[in-house]
């Protein structure tokens, strides 16, 4: 599966380059030119890491990074930042504010892809043991288990990736198109009636220990889950 690059920068010649070269090397690109266009493509998918340029007009770069921190969704992307600046402090606040990596202009492309690469492999290989509970439920994204009151729950891959996406966003409305671009990704050529026809499939394989009720339909909006 190819991965997934966010390219947040303001200046069109480069953005457009490390795009073009990004795609030649077998990733899929998608651009932003501000933090605004950023967020809303950030709103509809997940990337597998992004590039953010300091210097963004109205909201900085490192304002980005900091609501990218934010949002339990997107919070372990790995951030490579993009700057003209060459301070030592300016550094040390990039890195401080959840940058993973730091480059100064002009950019190698080779030397970028290098430290992508290696993002890529840290994000994959050493990631935070994470278990999410609420109410009766307990889902350990490591072992890929759900519990309900200490009993297994058999969800196919599609079904536990729904209900950690509601997990991760517990009590917040999802739209169809937010699921749809979360679990099957952007480029998918999945319908949004399969969105409902999965959630269904986990509504029936809760409702085997009577907690169906907790994935709530907010019609004509799309699905939440809530408590007991």
């Amino acid at each position: 599966m190819k991965n997934t690059i966010l390219i947040v920068e303001d200046e069109t010649a480069i953005r457009e380059m490390l795009a073009f070269s990004l795609m030649q090397s077998g990733y899929i690109a998608l651009q932003a030119k501000t933090a605004m266009e950023a967020l809303k493509i950030l709103d509809d998918i997940s990337p597998d890491l992004a590039i953010i340029d300091w210097g963004l007009p109205k909201m900085s770069g490192l304002e980005l990074v900091q609501r990218i921190r934010e949002n339990e969704v997107i919070a372990d992307t790995p951030i490579i930042m993009l700057t003209a600046r060459t301070q030592e402090h300016d550094k040390i606040k990039g890195l401080e504010t959840g940058v993973d990596d730091y480059m100064t202009k002009p950019v190698s492309i080779k030397e970028l892809q290098a430290r992508i690469k290696a993002q890529l492999r840290r994000s994959s290989g050493f990631k935070k043991t994470q278990v999410l509970s609420i109410g009766k439920l307990t889902m350990d994204l490591d072992s890929h288990q759900v519990l309900i009151g200490g009993e297994e729950l058999d969800l196919s891959i599609t079904e536990f990736n729904l209900l950690k996406i509601f997990m991760k966003n517990f009590n917040k409305l999802l739209s169809r198109e937010q699921i749809l671009n979360h679990v099957w990704g952007r480029n998918s050529f999945v319908e949004l009636r399969t969105v409902d026809v999965h959630i269904l499939r986990l509504r029936k394989a809760l409702k085997t220990y009577n907690i169906d009720h907790m994935l709530k339909t907010v019609r004509g909006a799309g699905y939440k889950l809530i408590d007991e």
